[in-house]
């Protein structure tokens, strides 16, 4: 039985040399991207099948890493260069990353820069009519919501727009909630008043959404969906958000305050991603029916979670789904493998995160797992320009052309 190990700052963290642009080998991660983009489309148009990812994490980056925008691009080029080495089907991609309380300043919260630590906010309300009542502001004209745009346009000027990137982490509306509410009064409020609960995440929801819009205008044909920690792509879709604080409600209460709000900030781009840390099988049946949702996202093993998902009770859940299980499992080839035949059907379809230490540990985990599958011949090789093709369009391209309909 893996025990998680509480004294490492970040599990799932690889360490990496910083790359400077200057130094980047751009072509050599232009080819790698191009080599693996055809199987992420031949995934994504399967109703089953499984796919592998390893995902190369700067832990600094997710701490007081991002404060410094040269700094985590520098990281960030660090950790996809690493990745070259390491055999998957999905490329790793740029993020602009600032914490989780982005949303949360628009309601005037201001970032807490501790050393050593991720950017945090403190609760600025004491219950959710008060939070209502705030006149909120759109989060691009905030302190953090003016440096995340900033960041954006550093990394394009620095990449010259030819790398994957993301939006910045997005926020479930219900966490973004517990974020300003003392979470002990919102979810008393939630079951004595859920009607302003629900009130409140759709305001939440709106600002977010005007965010997102703000963020796509600054992007281009390089976005990638889901984002922040979900296997992504140019030709996946759907917002990734985590739902973390989802734990702590009923399925019924969940389905009834946070679904909608999650929904409406997801409509424009194709439906939501969910995500949450520990377990979360007791929401699990919920969440299959969410209309329109692309993805789910675990973990699973003890090394990755101190309170992680039973591999068979997802998989049960999400079996004929075409629902997406994007499953972490930090551990050696062993442990990959070991928790993947638990989860693995013949009607599942799966992405297996892994973190395999070393290339040779990843390439056999990778052939072990592709094994389980019934064997596929790959689509052909091909350029990234002719990926950006109209006869072979990515999601980003589509919904950049779509974007005006997000702030409506």
């Amino acid at each position: 039985m893996e025990v998680y190990d509480n004294c490492t700052q970040d599990v799932q963290a690889t360490p990496v040399d910083p790359v400077s642009p200057e130094l980047f080998d751009f072509a050599a991660f232009e080819a790698h991207e191009a080599e693996l983009l055809p199987r992420c489309k031949h995934f994504i148009e399967s109703d089953r099948g499984v796919a592998v990812y390893r995902r190369i994490r700067s832990g600094d980056v997710f701490l007081d890493g991002c404060r410094d925008r040269k700094e985590s691009l520098a990281l960030q080029l660090g950790a996809l260069q690493k990745s070259m080495s390491f055999q998957a089907d999905i490329p790793n991609f740029l993020e602009p990353w600032y914490g989780i309380g982005v949303a949360a300043s628009a309601f005037g919260a201001e970032y807490i820069w501790n050393e050593g630590q991720a950017p945090a906010t403190k609760p600025l309300f004491q219950d959710v009519k008060q939070a209502l009542s705030f006149p909120a502001v759109p989060i691009r004209t905030t302190n953090i919501g003016r440096y995340i745009l900033e960041t954006i346009d550093y990394f394009m000027e620095k990449t010259g727009g030819k790398l994957p990137i993301s939006l910045t982490d997005v926020q479930s509306p219900l966490n973004v909630a517990c974020g300003l509410v003392g979470i002990d009064n919102l979810l008393l409020q939630s079951i004595d008043d859920p009607d302003s609960v629900e009130e409140l995440l759709q305001k939440i929801a709106l600002l977010a959404k005007e965010f997102i819009g703000e963020q796509l205008n600054h992007l281009d044909s390089n976005l990638v969906f889901p984002g922040h920690g979900f296997a992504s792509s140019r030709c996946f879709k759907g917002l990734g958000m985590s739902d973390d604080n989802a734990l702590m409600l009923s399925p019924t209460l969940y389905e009834q305050i946070a679904i909608p709000a999650m929904r409406a900030m997801a409509k424009t781009l194709s439906g939501p991603v969910f995500h949450s840390c520990g377990n979360w099988e007791h929401l699990a049946p919920t969440i299959a029916g969410i209309p329109d949702l692309n993805m789910v996202d675990g973990a699973f093993g003890g090394y990755t979670d101190p309170a992680p998902n039973t591999p068979e009770e997802i998989s049960k859940v999400f079996n004929h789904t075409g629902i997406i299980v994007n499953a972490r499992i930090v551990g050696d080839a062993d442990v990959v493998l070991r928790y993947v035949k638990r989860l693995w059907n013949d009607d599942l379809k799966l992405i297996v995160v892994t973190y395999c230490d070393t290339p040779e540990q990843q390439q056999y985990a990778y052939r072990q797992i592709q094994n389980l599958s019934q064997p596929q011949t790959l689509p052909p090789t091909i350029t990234l320009a002719e990926f950006k093709t109209e006869s072979f369009p990515t999601r980003a391209v589509q919904e950049k052309k779509s974007k005006r309909g997000i702030n409506q």
